[in-house]
This record gives C-alpha cells, sequence and structure tokens, in this order.
C-alpha cells in the first residue's frame, strides 16, 4: 500500500503546480495518471517521491517514503535522459543494482546474470555491449523498464513511457508491465493518450493540478470528470466513456 498525503508543489514557491493531492492505492494495480498539459502529473510523481521540493507526505505500509525508497523505481521522460552518455545497454540495465551495493563494490557474476534476463524480458538481450545512443526511442524505453526489474521495485514509477516509441515496444512494455503487477507491483503511469485508457489501467488518477477523481477505471473514467479535467471541449477518440 502507498498513501500519498497533501501533495503539493509550486513553479516558483507562489503558483501551484500540483495542490494538495491525496489518495491511497492498495493492492497490486497498474494505474494511469492523466489530466491536460501543464495539470502537475510528472510535477505531482516528483514531488511525491522527493525529488524535487515540495509539502505533504508520501508513506509505504504506513512507514515515511525515506525509509523504504529502495522499493520505488521512477523512470523520468526520455526527453529529459541524456542517452548520448557513453554506456552500453548492459551497464545502464545494471545500474539498477546499484541501490543494493557498498560504495565501490563490484557487481557478482550472479548480478549481471540478472542483467541477462531483464534484457531478455524485454527481448534486448542482442543490444547488451551496444551503446545506448545506438537504439531507438522505442528501446531505450524498454531498457529502462529492464532496469526497474533487476531493481525489483515493489513501487514503480513512468513518467509518460509510450511517448513516442513504435507500437512493437509498446506492446512489449505493457505484457512486462501487467507480469509485474502479477507478481505483486503497483505501477504508476503518466499518460495521454485516452483512446487507451480503458485497456491499459486497472485505476486511474485523474488531475488538473488538484485531485479530480481516483479509483477504479470503470468508475472514473467519464465523461463528467474528463470535462471537469480537460474543460467542455475534450474530445476521446475511440475507447467508451462512461456516463
Amino acid at each position: 500500500m502507498i498513501s500519498f498525503d497533501k501533495i503539493s508543489a509550486s513553479y516558483d514557491g507562489v503558483h501551484k503546480a500540483v495542490d494538495d493531492v491525496t489518495f491511497t492505492i492498495e493492492g497490486p494495480a497498474i494505474i494511469g495518471i492523466i489530466g491536460p498539459n501543464g495539470a502537475g502529473k510528472s510535477t505531482f510523481i516528483k514531488a511525491a517521491l522527493q525529488l524535487i521540493e515540495g509539502s505533504g507526505s508520501t508513506t509505504v505500509d504506513g512507514v515515511p517514503l525515506e525509509k523504504r525508497k529502495k522499493e520505488v523505481a521512477y523512470v523520468e521522460q526520455k526527453n529529459d535522459i541524456d542517452y548520448t552518455f557513453p554506456i552500453t545497454v548492459g551497464e545502464c540495465v545494471s545500474l539498477g543494482l546499484y541501490p543494493e551495493k557498498r560504495f565501490f563494490q563490484r557487481l557478482t557474476k550472479a548480478d549481471w546474470q540478472k542483467v541477462d534476463h531483464a534484457l531478455s524480458l524485454v527481448k534486448m538481450e542482442d543490444y547488451k555491449d551496444h551503446q545506448v545512443g545506438e537504439l531507438s526511442g522505442g528501446q531505450f524505453q524498454r531498457i529502462l523498464i529492464a532496469r526497474t526489474f533487476v531493481q525489483d521495485a515493489t513501487f514503480i514509477f513512468l513518467d509518460e513511457p509510450f511517448v513516442g516509441i513504435d507500437a512493437t515496444s509498446e506492446q512489449i512494455i505493457m505484457e512486462l508491465l501487467n507480469d509485474f503487477k502479477e507478481k505483486g507491483k503497483e505501477i504508476f503511469i503518466v499518460h495521454h493518450d485516452l483512446s487507451k485508457v480503458e485497456r491499459y489501467f486497472d485505476q486511474l488518477v485523474i488531475l488538473n493540478k488538484e485531485l479530480i477523481a481516483q479509483g477504479p477505471t470503470e468508475e472514473v473514467f467519464t465523461k463528467a470528470n474528463l470535462q471537469e479535467a480537460f474543460g467542455d471541449a475534450i474530445f476521446v477518440g475511440g475507447g467508451r466513456l462512461n456516463d
């Protein structure tokens, strides 16, 4: 169980990007975080995970997040990551193992076997020795997912993982995330394509700087909630909206 209590953050100390967001997620699930551009979706995640300055608190099974951070994995938007950095695919995935290592402790043979297994899950084992700068956007996103797998986090936060990637990579990632859920994980995905919401997510968080609605997708993915979040001009291509 992970709980967010009165999470708030501002752009400049004055204008709120996200305000007083409170909810709890219990049990394994894939949770979509949706809302219009500028709604504070990414800011909410960063503030809740204490990656930026904000207020409020996040607890894991009633314990403050700072005492359980090893159980949390975060993958930021690809545009915010420098993947021209000279590092191989295998080395990038292995970074997920370092939170468990002491300073300067080397990876073991068993550690590299975990890396190989993670790469096989995302169908990138043939790219282990390639530089990450050689990858397509979809391939790069897949190795970031593999990195969360070797970290063995219980709570996974993905910020717009499907932007600019190919359909094959998106399908591979969603299949793997559903496997993660079956293993007891809670996966939060900032997402913008409303036509896929009902297929992808068990639960939804709808934001527009403040919490509009949160709960099972079939209950909160409604025209009224979307109009409140996006305005009357909202257009949903495909997908059924519940009245």
